[in-house]
């Protein structure tokens, strides 16, 4: 296993949109370790394949509710309610903005075995699933801030860094 490079706002992968994993090989095992190993080593939330240069459409997340999760060609299938929070991005390092997102949202996706599975998240696992998804149509959360992005020492609490 290895920690890779985390790709930075302003690099071009990260506005490509992925494409999807037609088969579980070696290499994308690999590519998920190595995924989930970067995301904590940065102390992250979520992590997606493009913020590791890899245009393939895999999210690995942890949101500290005692589960690992893995989303191999994920699809919000269903949203509900919304929330406003702070939102931050291992891609956009040292800043945080405010981003409305679904209360709840239900994901359609496949696991390491490639077998069809359906995972329902709500508050911050919901954001982590929008703001991860996201990613893999190449989109930055950004682009959603509501207002101005500010600095992770500025006051606005503590928030996750995905």
């Amino acid at each position: 296993m290895a920690i890779r490079n985390i790709r930075v706002i302003g690099d071009e992968i990260l506005t490509k949109k992925c494409k999807p994993v037609k088969e579980m090989t070696p290499r994308i095992r690999q590519l998920i370790d190595d995924m989930f190993d970067t995301m904590y080593e940065q102390n992250g939330a979520g992590l997606a394949a493009p913020q590791v240069g890899v245009l393939k459409r895999i999210v690995v997340m942890d949101v500290d509710d005692g589960n690992q999760y893995l989303l191999i060609n994920p699809e919000i299938i269903e949203e509900e309610g919304s929330q406003t929070g702070s939102e931050g991005c291992l891609s956009v390092p040292g800043k945080h903005g405010i981003v409305t997102r679904p209360a709840k949202v239900k994901v359609k996706a496949l696991d390491r075995d490639m077998k069809e599975f359906v995972l329902e998240g709500e508050e911050l696992l919901a954001r982590c699933i929008c703001h991860e998804v996201a990613h893999l149509q190449g989109q930055l959360y950004v682009d959603l801030v509501e207002g101005e992005l500010m600095d992770n020492d500025e006051e606005e609490g503590e928030e996750e860094q995905a």
